[in-house]
């Protein structure tokens, strides 16, 4: 049995209400980008995250999106790609710097104990859209996919949540996030700067993202996301 042709599998791998919202134009695109990640096969074992994890985010379904979290690209660490922006998977040690700020503007904005894991997975079941804008790269090259068409398939996620009647609020962490601002329409936005440690503490720490959303959520008569973690005894 020979190598999963991506072009193939990506389409396969939408889940149906997602198709159903997209249109045969986002099943097109992600047969394009699976496309050109089968022209290349030399770095295949690289590639991060892989098989079902790559379109992962989209287990939460359209119509259960509270709010949604824009990443860049997937982690480049070896095992650190989950395929939910800036999450990893409960084992993972030591954790992704952006993802430890996270965790500290998270523990202060929502008053709860900062979680022993970086598993963002409960956000996700809550209704948060964990959504990279570039869903694949390679192990040690951060950014190798931008070239391959995942923003044109996410820039089209973005605008078909925001023509829809679902109401979510969107957090845009950095500059490349904030991009996205111009296809949210009157969607409710959270700007800021990006959890890096390189920008963090010029206005993420203390942009109150978390309860801002609740806010913001509350205010227009939806119930508030339950951001909690859960904390391992």
């Amino acid at each position: 049995m020979g190598p999963i042709k991506l072009e193939e599998y990506l389409p396969e791998q939408l889940p149906p209400r997602w198709s159903k919202l997209l249109g045969q134009q986002a099943l097109d695109m992600l047969a394009r980008v699976g496309q050109n990640l089968d022209s290349m096969p030399a770095s295949a074992a690289l590639m991060t995250p892989t098989g079902a994890d790559i379109l992962r985010a989209f287990a939460t379904p359209p119509e259960a999106v509270r709010a949604v979290i824009f990443g860049q690209d997937p982690y480049p660490g070896l095992g650190h790609a989950s395929g939910l922006a800036f999450s990893v998977e409960k084992t993972v040690s030591p954790l992704p710097a952006s993802l430890r700020n996270i965790r500290t503007e998270y523990s202060s904005d929502v008053a709860l104990p900062l979680p022993s894991h970086g598993d963002l997975q409960a956000w996700a079941h809550a209704g948060v859209l964990l959504l990279n804008r570039h869903l694949s790269t390679l192990i040690g090259s951060p950014g190798a996919h931008r070239s391959l068409g995942w923003a044109d398939f996410t820039n089209h996620v973005v605008s078909a949540l925001a023509e829809s009647s679902q109401y979510f609020v969107a957090i845009l962490w950095g500059r490349e996030a904030q991009e996205l601002k111009p296809l949210l329409g009157d969607t409710p936005t959270i700007e800021s700067a990006h959890p890096s440690p390189l920008s963090a503490h010029r206005g993420f720490f203390g942009s109150r993202p978390f309860s801002r959303t609740n806010r913001y959520r509350e205010e227009a008569g939806f119930v508030p996301i339950d951001w909690s973690l859960g904390v391992e005894q």
